[in-house]
């Protein structure tokens, strides 16, 4: 029997606010994500072994690690499109259900790699199938869960998804790199049975049912000004949490070198920490979102300690202890935290012919960042040390945050069923 979203329970009854937060499509499409952070972070974790094995040297595997993290990140932008498109005009079951099993596959294969360009292929692919995750997610929440909760079903979506993170560091720390892969391919295949079960929003079914209704048009993204200019402010909100994920847990080894940390780092510790705290930060982030009535104000809050944090990591004085290392990866993850709030902004900024399309993007946008964050960090690297071609790239980040911030309207008493024409 599939399940649809339950009926908003009446205004007074608190004992049931759990029941409606921990239904069955909250929990499916969080365990969706989590596999989704289990892809993307269990790379970064497994990057040195890996190339290594292929027969990477070692003076290669900043080079070549970056260029099949862009590799990811461009099919997850092209995904992040495919799959939004796909949720809109098909259903956002759909677009789940799609995306996990190209993930999925793609991601078992991983394990067989044997030259660069097939780990680039597949890690492409890998990021194609899973850029439908978090924004079919979130979408999906948005409009079955009531106004006054909504946010708390986005903020456990996130929490049970981000430890995906924890899982990866971990997997990479004590099994084999192979394995590792295998295991992430093996549990996106079994999510598929439990995505039978779960139905569309009845908000969504409404759409389909007026054909007058023009759903995930491209070009509705670009046109009025002010919708564009909206939808490019959200996925500037997020570039500071993509620009800490590059730099401090991606390329975590090649940072504690020039920090001169004292003390053997492990790449896949950090990895660990750092996601011990994005959940954290994302119900922090949520519940603060609820006290304030604003979204804006609980990001804006979260993204000043997101830059105290990154200042303290590239102020600390040479030859920090590595435990203080982990300690800051874990304080960034939870100040970072503020990005399921941010995809659930963009979600509650568009309308239902266009969310699951703005919301999938959004989010792969961010990841985009990557890419000339990395660039950025290769051009600057050889005329100074990686710290502070860290923080010429930071500032750049934060500010273009904040013009984010400013641009982005408040949504948090906003009724999402409308539509966008």
């Amino acid at each position: 029997m599939r399940l649809s979203a339950r009926k908003p329970a009446p205004k007074g009854l608190i004992a049931s606010i759990p029941r409606e937060i921990f239904s069955l499509p909250v929990i499916v499409c969080a365990l969706g994500y989590f596999v989704d952070v289990y892809d993307i972070v269990i790379f970064s974790a497994v990057r040195g072994t890996s190339l290594s094995a292929i027969g990477i040297p070692k003076e290669e595997i900043f080079k070549t690690g970056a260029w099949l993290l862009n590799a990811q990140m461009v099919g997850m932008l092209l995904g992040g499109l495919l799959w939004g498109i796909v949720g809109d005009k098909k259903s956002r079951t759909t677009a789940l259900f799609g995306s996990i099993f190209l993930y999925s596959v793609a991601n078992i294969l991983n394990a067989w790699v044997q030259t660069v360009d097939q780990y680039a292929c597949l890690r492409f692919l890998s990021g194609l199938g899973l850029a439908g995750e978090i924004g079919g997610g979130v979408t999906l929440i948005s409009e079955i869960l009531p106004k006054r909760i909504r946010i708390y079903g986005v903020a456990v979506f996130g929490a049970i998804g981000l430890s995906g993170g924890v899982a990866s560091g971990l997997a990479a720390e004590f099994l084999d790199w192979k394995t590792a892969y295998i295991i992430g391919g093996v549990l996106g295949l079994s999510l598929l049975a439990l995505r039978w079960r779960v139905f569309d929003s009845d908000m969504f079914k409404k759409s389909l049912a007026d054909r007058s209704v023009k759903r995930g048009k491209l070009r509705m993204l670009l046109w009025p000004p002010r919708r564009a200019m909206t939808y490019l402010a959200c996925i500037l909100i997020g570039i500071p949490v993509y620009f800490v994920v590059v730099v401090f847990m991606v390329f975590a080894p090649e940072l504690a070198k020039s920090l001169e940390i004292d003390g053997t780092l492990s790449a896949a510790i950090v990895v660990v920490c750092m996601y011990a705290g994005i959940p954290l930060g994302d119900i922090a982030c949520a519940i603060l979102s609820q006290k304030l009535k604003s979204r804006r104000r609980a990001l804006l809050v979260f993204l000043a300690l997101h830059f105290s944090v990154t200042c303290l990591y590239l102020f600390s004085p040479k030859g920090m202890p590595v435990n203080w290392y982990y300690a800051l990866s874990v304080l960034i993850g939870f100040c970072g935290g503020y990005s399921i709030m941010l995809v659930g902004l963009s979600a509650e900024h568009f309308g239902t012919n266009l969310r699951a399309t703005v919301s999938t993007s959004v989010l792969n946008f961010v990841r985009a960042s990557t890419i000339p964050i990395t660039g950025l960090c290769m051009l600057l690297k050889p005329h100074m040390p990686l710290n502070q071609a860290a923080l010429i790239i930071a500032f750049l980040a934060y500010a273009l945050a904040l013009i984010g911030l400013w641009i982005v309207e408040e949504t948090a008493e906003r009724d999402l069923d409308y539509y966008e024409k």
